[in-house]
């Protein structure tokens, strides 16, 4: 479940990113791997005696508490004719249970809960979320309401309506090129009866089929205390856990004992192949086997395998298809951890027009040698610095740590079991890696296991339900934002640190007033090629060497442009921080732009442009700025940064010099610092590297972001996607800048209209209709003229409907319907409260820096939203609903099948059709 998809400019839609890798340099080849990194995951643990699990993980750096509930339930347990069940079923637990009956996130809102979601997988069901530390009452009684006390909640209507967002949701992923793929490659690895042949989506007319008894019975049969983990990481201590889990938890019953696998892979000993067809831009290849289930040491050995083949630009698939062939668009591996068997899987994406023996033959050449030889030691010892850094970040924040000592209990009956993964990864040696890619590359078998049923029993109930869930408490924590501090480096670039030593690991990022806008007068798609040129070699090293130092030292080195800016940045250990700035400070001063590197990068730029057109999102995020803004304006450019196809094909290495030197330069950039370290510490660090590094001679240039009049009627404008079963409906229009003191009635307001779950466009489409899985509107940040936007994915049929419906929620907000003192209080409450989980890791405040300095802003501008959240009043959101909504003045761009919207669309008399095709060129 997915609620939402955000495209500001800081969204991986519109960034372009590149990662760095490549071989090592001579001077670290004696380096050895020192060990698993010390994780200090502490926990407590206790079981209920209905058989519930819990598990406490103490970490007072915010005042929030992550709760995270996994179910050992999913679309395994799904007998024939019942597919999409488990995935059905995480729908209806967030529409209410019988003493709440309404919307889950309604109330998370209010309390400023983060990262509210459920998700269902192969073998399992979870619902998280992280809430501030006075609000784990509500939370605890709303998820022991809904295992306790669910099903007269769910009814015919609820089950319709999910029904059909749920098949929205399947309609849009299978409406994605490449979407898919995964139903047939797991049809073709397991066989008829293997729980593992069909993906949680389930199929359409097992959906339609659903009824409301097995529904109840699902619930029945697998959502019982007994067969779910509780997991509280946070501000929390096992006493206080212990107390408020029993009072809530405690007298719930046990459910049935369930039969399951302990682990099946099919033998499988011979290759098959199959062709699908879809509507997409290049062949692509995905190659795959079964091998050992994800608590094994041969899971952490192919995992390994994994990182050799085809994780990062040293990996051997990449080299090959992409570096030196350059036959390819991209390469990846995939290590499906699942509980009976995993999922070991290759992918190529190849260039347009290559045949797919080229992936085919590559794979067949590539595995061969890893076969016959293993991996080097120096790929297997980055593979393994690799894994370490990444799971070290993903255990900062509570709700990573929730998940993963929920993961090891329900997996592997141990909380700790990352421990023994990491183990075993750190151990591994090249001989062992090759032995165990050599072994399963098709084995498997099946076994069941009878043991004695559980026991179990329940409490007496102590809590009263009657009066419905618990109020929302006054005493919620406020944000506790790190001091700010500057200071300049020798050559006058400015530095902005602020201090959080909750991990040792120091987030840099130097920010050049450049962007997207900066391609206007140029070529466009220069700034974002010019900035990922910058990882693929420098006087001192080659794009292999960058990538080989950047994983021996644990970092992530990273660049990329948004419509504003671009930047380098870096994520380093705190251990490694002086050589990771080194590596860092290089790329920003000595990219050579290699010619070689440039026409690789160039197929790959055609390839991205190519994917892009054959993507609804891609498609108008390319079309509809420059119709909004006007081709000659600093932002009328594709909002994806890629360009054009005639403008990738011309540019040349002159050009990209010539950015560098005009726009990537020291008295045109900023360095931003946050994490584990201090102005003291830094600067000399950064003065080292960067200090004599001065700006050229000629002037420094600016950017003409003029001001575009609203337009004073609507457009509407139809795409052809022939055969595709959703619409997608795009429109914008401009509304006034960032930096203005209303930014906040206009976030407050949008949140109320449709950037929320419990936004009136996403009830009315969603909730209310099922037309759609999700819905959005939202402002792109930007300097100038900002882009207001509302969407939304609808099922084809629905497509005028969803117009309609559309233009009357833009209507009502301006002042028929206006904004309530409760929309006004929810959104504010969500705002407010929240702000704790929004600034809990070190990533997020280092774009908070950025973002207020770029704006204008207080540098601790995230520390006065509290008390300026709550000063707003009802009429500062309508206020800015009737000033800056304007339906009449809208762009609306639609992709979907002409033949079957067009008459939809003209029935809704918004404007004459105009009929683009993909360039953004008009069709007769």
């Amino acid at each position: 479940m997915n609620p939402s998809i955000r495209f500001s400019t800081v969204a991986v839609a519109i960034v372009v990113v590149a990662w760095f890798g490549g071989i090592v340099p001579a001077h670290l080849e004696a380096q050895t791997r020192s060990g698993a990194p010390e994780i200090n995951l502490d926990y407590e643990r206790f079981t209920l005696d209905n058989g519930l699990r819990v598990i406490v993980r103490e970490d007072r750096k915010a005042p929030v508490v992550a709760v995270s509930m996994w179910y050992h339930v999913g679309s395994r347990n799904e007998p024939p004719g019942q597919t999409g069940f488990a995935h059905l079923f995480e729908h209806l637990m967030m529409n209410g249970s019988e003493h709440y009956d309404g919307e889950w996130f309604e109330p998370l809102q209010r309390v400023g809960a983060t990262n509210v979601n459920g998700t269902t997988s192969l073998d399992r069901t979870n619902y998280f979320q992280t809430v501030p530390t006075p609000a784990l009452d509500l939370v605890l009684w709303m998820e022991s309401d809904r295992i306790g006390h669910l099903l007269n909640a769910v009814t015919e209507e609820k089950l319709d309506n999910q029904r059909a967002v749920v098949q929205n949701e399947k309609r849009q992923r299978d409406n994605e090129p490449y979407g898919r793929v995964d139903y047939n490659l797991y049809a073709g690895l397991f066989p008829s009866g293997h729980p593992y042949r069909h993906l949680p989506f389930g199929s359409m007319e097992d959906l339609d089929a659903a009824a409301l008894k097995d529904v109840h019975q699902w619930f029945r049969d697998y959502y019982g205390p007994n067969n779910a983990v509780l997991v509280l990481a946070g501000d929390i201590d096992v006493a206080t856990a212990r107390r408020k889990v029993e009072r809530f938890f405690g007298d719930i019953p046990g459910g049935p004992d369930i039969d399951t696998f302990e682990a099946w892979m099919p033998p499988r000993t011979s290759n098959t192949h199959e062709i699908q067809h879809d509507e997409v831009p290049a062949v692509a290849v995905h190659r795959a086997w079964v091998v050992p289930g994800r608590s094994t040491r041969e899971r952490a050995l192919l995992d390994l395998a994994a990182a050799v083949l085809g994780r990062g630009r040293n990996a051997r698939l990449y080299l090959d298809l992409i570096r030196d062939r350059r036959r390819a668009s991209s390469v990846g591996t995939n290590m499906g951890p699942y509980e009976l068997a995993s999922v070991f899987e290759l992918s190529v994406r190849l260039n347009p027009g290559e045949p797919a023996s080229v992936a085919g033959e590559s794979i067949d050449r590539v595995l061969g040698a890893l076969l016959e030889e293993g991996p080097t030691e120096d790929e297997l010892q980055r593979a393994v610095s690799g894994i370490n850094a990444r799971l070290v970040r993903e255990l900062e924040p509570v709700d990573g740590q929730a998940s993963t000592l929920a993961e090891g209990e329900l997996y592997a009956g141990d909380p700790l079991f990352i421990e023994q993964y990491l183990k075993w990864i750190n151990e591994a040696t090249t001989d062992e890696v090759r032995d165990a890619t050599r072994a399963y590359l098709s084995t498997g078998w099946h076994q069941v296991d009878v043991v004695p049923a559980g026991r179990y029993a329940n409490s007496e109930s102590v809590v009263d339900r009657s009066t419905g869930p618990p109020e929302v408490p006054s005493d919620m924590p406020t944000l506790r934002f790190p001091a700010v501090r500057t200071g300049r480096l020798a050559n006058g670039v400015e530095v902005l640190v602020a201090e959080r030593s909750a991990v040792p690991v120091v987030e840099l990022s130097m920010q050049f007033d450049a962007g997207y806008a900066a391609d206007v007068g140029g070529k466009l798609g220069a700034a974002a090629f010019a900035t990922t040129m910058l990882g693929t070699g420098t006087t001192n090293r080659d794009a292999l060497q960058i990538a080989a130092e950047e994983e021996r030292l644990g970092a992530d080195l990273s660049v990329g442009s948004d419509l504003d800016a671009s930047w380098v940045s870096l994520s380093a250990l705190k251990s490694e921080l002086e050589a990771s700035i080194g590596l860092w400070a290089d790329v920003i001063r000595n990219a050579t732009f290699e010619q070689e590197e440039l026409d690789r990068l160039r197929g790959r730029r055609m390839a991205v442009i190519a994917q892009e057109k054959a993507q609804p999102f891609g498609l108008a995020l390319r079309l509809l700025p420059p119709a909004v803004y006007g081709t000659g304006h600093a932002y009328g450019v594709p909002f994806t940064g890629s360009g054009t196809e005639a403008s990738i094909a011309s540019i040349t290495r002159d050009d990209l010099v010539d950015f560098r030197s005009r726009w990537l330069r020291p008295d045109n950039a900023k360095i931003f610092v946050a994490g584990d370290t201090t102005l003291e510490a830094i600067v000399p660090m950064l003065d080292e590297v960067l200090g004599d590094w001065n700006p050229p001679g000629a002037v420094r240039p600016s950017k003409n972001i003029s001001e575009v009049a609203l337009p004073t009627a609507p457009r509407v404008i139809l795409i052809d996607l022939p055969g595709s079963p959703q619409s997608l409906i795009f429109a914008g229009h401009l509304a006034p800048p960032l930096g203005s003191e209303r930014d906040l009635a206009l976030e407050a307001m949008i949140d109320v209209l449709g950037d929320e779950f419990t936004s009136r466009i996403n009830m009315n489409l969603r909730e209310d209709k099922g037309w759609a899985y999700f819905t959005d509107a939202q402002f792109v940040d930007a300097k100038g003229q900002r882009l207001f936007v509302a969407l939304a994915p609808v099922q084809a049929d629905r497509t005028g409907d969803a117009l309609a419906e559309l233009i009357r929620e833009l209507d009502a907000i301006r002042g028929p319907r206006p904004i309530t003192d409760v929309e006004r209080t929810r959104v504010v409450a969500g705002l407010t409260r929240g702000l704790p989980g929004r600034f809990e890791t070190v990533d997020a405040v280092l774009s908070s820096l950025v973002t207020s300095d770029r704006y204008g802003r207080p540098l601790d501008y995230p520390a006065t939203l509290t008390e300026r959240y709550q000063a707003l009043r009802v009429e500062d959101l309508q206020s800015a609903a009737s000033d800056v909504v304007q339906p009449d003045s809208l762009t609306w761009l639609i992709v979907g099948d002409l033949r079957a919207i067009r008459d939809q669309v003209e029935a809704a008399g918004i404007a004459p059709i105009e009929v683009w095709n993909v360039d953004g060129e008009p069709v007769r």
